[in-house]
């Protein structure tokens, strides 16, 4: 019981870092998942035995490890990634949601789901095909969803005799590209997903690699998602009026803290109304505190009765960010049905939904070459472009490099309630992308 106990203690104590696995068709994405998961003993026996029969009735001597991420029918059978799969797992060192997502074109938009939410993407390159366009099309993705670290699998290396020179040429053209797009960072790893050289265990037919392994980086690499540091924002989800004997007079604002800190005593704005007041208490889990953080759930109460609903924000009043009605952001467009100018939609931005209208498409982003074809009129499924949104109400949002969960949204179908795009406020990549594709007249953005 003691040593259970240890254990818990000891796994709640790790960080969580979220990643996600991307590359084109045949890459190896799942077998690399495979791979990780079946050598740092994530694999439940019931789970092997059955990729094992799976694999025996396929004709294949080994076990197809990527038998353990691609579980729908149609995947096993075209041997190819459809949907996003998630898996958990730990290490002593630390916990993990990874997001398996798919290579094809057509399925840029699952690509999108997964990695929405990643502080890591490992974008795997078979080493006898270098970067070709679908690689650069995942790396463009991870940089219009700012996600901070980007690892450059270049897989296969058994199948190119594990030669030195093919995996810098590689590593030095992709590196390149994704810097340009204002990736913050890069690593690159020479794998073999299907024998094992590099993933979890150091390889021994590539002593010219002196680097982390897969699983070492991943247990290793700064996990940047501490909301504590972002702009304090706290989306209200319910007004609590118990109005009972025991409480005749509460009023409580209750909902998740969406980043930094809150303390009583401090002054704050409620957005979109503007109204200033101050904390007089906060509650979490039946107790009063003086301080909270993201991404605790609590109730705030305000010294001053101000009219304040579901969808309204608070902020501290010297860093409240500024309302509008004209959203300008990146979207990925998510639906069969194209969302059209003059399409009316609904936008959710945290727990405020309002109604909306699709002014201008200005541009259609190729993630071949990050050209932009200009005015397309329509987003297609899986296509990224640039839209302005007039808005029924204010809105009080973030720009999505100053914080991915208060600077996103969603355009939704007021008929059905369908999920048309994902959208993220302000520009679309990094500063030092677009200095450098400013420089380049033919490929600048003209947004």
């Amino acid at each position: 019981m003691t040593t259970q106990l240890r254990s818990a203690e000891q796994l709640s104590a790790t960080t969580l870092l979220r990643f996600a696995t991307a590359g084109s068709v045949d890459d190896g994405k799942s077998t690399l998942v495979g791979r990780l998961l079946h050598d740092s003993k994530s694999v439940l026996t019931d789970q092997l035995e059955a990729v094992e029969l799976a694999s025996l009735n396929r004709g294949q001597a080994a076990p197809d490890l990527a038998l353990l991420t691609d579980g729908l029918r149609a995947e096993r059978e075209q041997g190819i990634t459809i949907d996003v799969a998630y898996r958990y797992f730990a290490t002593a060192r630390r916990r993990f949601i990874l997001a398996d997502t798919p290579g094809h074109v057509q399925y840029t938009r699952n690509m999108v789901t997964g990695a929405s939410t990643a502080e890591l993407a490992v974008v795997l390159v078979d080493a006898r095909n270098g970067v070709v366009e679908q690689t650069r099309r995942h790396a463009a993705v991870a940089a219009l969803l700012r996600v901070p670290h980007v690892v450059l699998a270049v897989n296969k290396m058994d199948l190119v005799d594990y030669a030195e020179p093919v995996f810098a040429a590689i590593a030095e053209e992709f590196t390149a590209y994704a810097a340009s797009l204002g990736v913050p960072e890069i690593t690159a790893i020479p794998i073999s997903a299907l024998a094992g050289d590099n993933v979890v265990e150091p390889s021994a037919h590539m002593d010219w690699y002196g680097g982390p392994t897969v699983l070492e980086h991943l247990e290793t690499v700064p996990v940047s998602h501490d909301l504590t540091a972002c702009h304090a924002r706290f989306p209200v989800q319910y007004v609590i009026r118990p109005q009972s004997a025991e409480h005749p007079d509460y009023r409580g604002y209750a909902g998740q803290i969406a980043a930094g800190v809150f303390r009583v005593g401090e002054a704050v704005t409620v957005l979109p109304s503007g109204r200033t007041t101050t904390i007089t208490g906060i509650d979490a889990l039946g107790k009063s505190v003086d301080i909270a953080w993201a991404p605790q759930s609590v109730t705030l109460r305000l010294a001053d009765d101000i009219d304040i609903s579901r969808g309204d924000l608070i902020a501290p009043a010297d860093d409240a960010p500024a309302v509008t009605r004209d959203v300008e952001a990146t979207v990925c467009h998510v639906a069969d049905e194209p969302l059209s100018v003059g399409r009316r939609v609904l936008l959710k931005h945290t727990t405020r939904t309002v109604k909306a209208i699709v002014k201008d498409i200005p541009s259609r982003l190729t993630l071949d070459d990050l050209s932009q074809h200009p005015a397309p009129g329509q987003l297609v499924a899986n296509d990224i472009g640039r839209v302005v949104v007039r808005t029924a109400e204010p809105l009080a949002l973030d720009a999505y490099e100053d914080s991915r969960r208060t600077g996103s949204f969603l355009l939704i179908d007021p008929a059905d309630g369908t999920t048309l795009s994902a959208g993220m406020a302000g520009a679309a990549f990094a500063a030092a992308a677009e200095a450098v594709t400013a420089a380049d007249d033919d490929a600048a953005w003209d947004f």
